[in-house]
């Protein structure tokens, strides 16, 4: 019977007391006498109507979880957060304009790209995304990882025109590479977006847990540094060819240092001058953030400004500074993207798809954490995906959310998704109107920003002292992300630190940490021997534990380590016990004994197993005249002593699942341990589990469920009621 004793209070600071008495449970009584399944009332063909049947209720909220639109805008609050969103809108919008045009140039398209990549996405965004902070839109990493793509399929030497009768030297056909590097993004976006799309829609939001925190940031970083090596020709006013594949970063620092000596001297003292005042700019709104009522718009002074001395001083006329050039007016019509590229583009889509979201839903989750209120993984999958694949039918490259502009559209007050929206507005009215007035604008301007924007991104680099501290595989995982991606080039780069995260998973439940677990007294508790002084083992009994499940990648391994840290071998025991058996087979005529050496601990103790007269005069005399006896052979034998353990308990407490080939390794180490009497009984195996080894036929033949405890103590009370003598144990703890 079950008694639980009420835990009491005698006075305000006494301690909660748990007091409880009842029998030693095991697998067999609990399934015959407490607990029983529940009988399902429905049938699996009931349940699958269930599922599919339709009903208002249910077209309701499948169209709101779609349309996340209709959960907020007819409700929105125009007295409290309009102002704020317009506020925030034009703060955001003033920066999406020149990251738009500079990000462009990162993706190998003409600058007017950007923009319209900065204005149809962020239009559906609003419509479908569960997010009210973050700014969608161009985005380095992504960026660059495009213009990869587009200069490995279109590089320059694709449009080299030959040399003609006046013109002796060759040329290259700008007009014919750009748009077919176009076409190569458009494709890859679309594919891109179609990916996202079908993994929301098959609930595959959890994909982006396998980037894991250290692994995005090593790629972050890496990703940071070829965009800022890619940055250095516009710096300097260079011309040198831009790389992609493996080893594209040191080939393009290599090219970048063979032509310094051409650097254009106007070009970069432009750059730097703009590189000085934006860092500047970014210091004081990061000191003054809380005194200023928006932080100070650098990029689009620096775009004003320098746009200004180009056109008044004429730099690309007189000094040769290379300018943004031409900026079509309005909006091109939509079209088709060309699907024959496709082929080549598969697995950089995925690449994109799955970076791409990976960035959008932690920097979603943030500030929804920070807002309390909460977005739903598939949803944001779906909402990047459509952002994506329909507006890449109107010329757009690859989109994502960008940290900067989603941390000025917080700390500028932006309440909703209308503040995108209207910041959106800023990029279509320069567009369709002004888009003139930039064309004038240096290149070393744009790169100047952009180096200056990832400035965030390099402070990742301080993740490595504390990742030291902390996980040594987590700093393994950055840094095999880092150099592989800055080496290899983003996408093989983003491959390979994917595997190694995958095989540190693997090398972690194939070396778990196990133990031998020791009984505090007077407490019920068990904790490893060798950390915890309190922690006492039985006489005869081990506990071992091991903090992973057993499949087929480790049940060997735990065995094994079973073996060593129990120092019960069952096959060294049935070996000598054969020895044993030979010998006296053997010595039946003669009185010679075997001796056998067995190792315990640190200490050699031998033991003599003796025939019977020996016993029989041992037992007759009290002592045995060894000096009398003459061994005509003698056979040593490592092995325990016999008898001094008599049972071992598994716990899997921390066990969630078991294969076949895990559940074969363990019964035949129970049938190897049960040969040279040594009980096996498994202890805190949870239902799930349990589940598994009936489907696995586990519990078949001389394996019963009577092997099987609820917790530790259960089986240490039964291991010690079976033994001879038994020990004290405290059995109402």
């Amino acid at each position: 019977m079950e008694q639980e004793g009420a835990a009491a209070r005698e006075d305000a600071g006494s301690q909660l007391m748990y007091r409880i008495e009842r029998p030693v449970y095991d697998e067999a009584f609990i399934r015959k006498q407490l607990l029983h399944r529940k009988k399902q009332s429905t049938s699996f063909r009931q349940r699958l109507a269930e599922k599919f049947q339709c009903s208002s209720e249910r077209a309701k909220a499948i169209a709101l979880s779609f349309l996340p639109i209709l959960t907020w805008l007819p409700s929105y609050p125009v007295k409290q957060y309009l102002f704020s969103d317009v506020v925030s809108g034009l703060s955001t919008g003033v920066v999406q304009l020149p990251q738009g045009l500079a990000y462009a140039m990162l993706a190998a398209v003409p600058p007017v790209y950007g923009l319209y990549s900065s204005f149809y996405p962020v239009v559906l965004y609003t419509i479908f995304g569960t997010s009210r902070h973050i700014s969608v839109g161009t985005f380095a990493v992504i960026s660059l990882m495009i213009g990869s793509v587009a200069v490995r399929e279109a590089p320059d030497s694709m449009f080299i025109l030959p040399a003609n009768g006046s013109n002796h030297s060759e040329s290259l056909d700008e007009e014919a590479r750009d748009a077919r590097r176009v076409q190569v993004a458009v494709v890859l976006t679309t594919m891109a977006g179609f990916i996202q799309i079908v993994l929301g829609l098959l609930r595959f939001g959890f994909v982006a847990i396998y980037l894991t925190e250290p692994l995005v940031r090593g790629f972050t970083t890496a990703a940071s540094m070829h965009v800022v090596i890619s940055q250095l020709k516009y710096l300097l006013g260079v011309k040198t060819q831009r790389f992609s594949g493996p080893l594209s970063a040191i080939n393009s620092v290599k090219a970048v240092l063979c032509e310094i000596t051409k650097t254009n001297i106007t070009t970069f003292l432009l750059g730097f001058a703009c590189l000085i005042f934006l860092y500047l700019i970014k210091i004081v709104n990061e000191r003054y953030k809380k005194k200023l009522p928006v932080p100070i718009p650098g990029e689009i002074i620096v775009v004003i400004v320098s746009t200004g001395l180009s056109y008044g001083l004429s730099l690309s006329d007189n000094h040769k500074v290379d300018i943004v050039g031409k900026i079509p007016k309005g909006l091109r019509a939509p079209a088709v993207p060309e699907f024959s590229l496709l082929p080549n583009l598969i697995t950089d889509s995925f690449a994109v798809a799955v970076v791409g979201f990976s960035m959008g839903i932690s920097l979603a989750k943030t500030f929804a954490l920070k807002h309390s209120y909460s977005v739903e993984g598939n949803q944001e999958l779906i909402a990047l995906g459509l952002c994506n694949f329909i507006s890449s039918f109107f010329h757009t490259f690859a989109i994502t959310c960008s940290m900067s502009r989603s941390l000025v559209q917080e700390s500028t007050g932006g309440k909703t998704q209308i503040a995108g929206l209207l910041g959106s507005l800023v990029v279509l009215l320069v567009v369709v109107a002004i888009g003139f007035v930039f064309q004038p604008l240096p290149q070393t301007a744009l790169a100047a920003i952009i180096m200056v924007n990832l400035i965030g991104m390099f402070k990742q680099f301080k993740d490595i002292p504390g990742l030291w501290r902390t996980s040594k595989i987590e700093l393994a995982i950055w840094l095999v992300s880092f150099v592989a991606s800055v080496l290899l080039g983003l996408d093989y780069g983003l491959l390979v630190a994917i595997m190694f995260a995958l095989l540190t998973v693997i090398y972690r439940t194939q070396s778990p940490k196990s133990s031998l677990l020791g009984y505090v007294p007077n407490t019920g508790l068990y904790y490893d021997v060798d950390e915890y002084e309190e922690a006492s083992e039985y006489e005869g009994i081990k506990i071992f534990h091991s903090n992973s499940s057993i499949y087929f990648a480790n049940s060997d391994l735990y065995v094994n380590t079973l073996i060593e840290k129990t120092g019960v071998n069952p096959e060294q025991l049935k070996a000598a016990r054969k020895a044993q058996k030979k010998r006296r087979k053997a010595n039946s005529n003669h009185s010679s004994p075997l001796k056998i050496c067995a190792k315990y601990q640190d200490e050699t103790v031998t033991h003599e197993i003796l025939p019977l007269s020996y016993e029989t005069l041992e037992r007759r005399n009290g002592q045995l005249e060894n000096d009398s006896l003459h061994l005509s052979s003698e056979e040593a034998v490592f092995l325990k002593p016999f008898g001094s353990i008599h049972s071992i308990i598994l716990d899997w407490t921390n066990a969630s699942f078991i294969d076949s080939v895990g559940a074969k390794a363990i019964k035949q180490i129970i049938k190897d341990y049960a040969a040279v009497d040594v009980r096996v009984v498994i202890a805190g195996c949870n239902r799930n589990l349990l589940d598994e080894l009936d489907m696995l036929r586990f519990f078949t033949g001389h394996m019963t469920t009577d092997v099987v405890f609820p917790t530790v103590h259960d089986a240490v009370l039964h291991c010690n009621s079976n033994s001879s003598p038994p020990t004290d144990l405290d059995e109402t703890t």
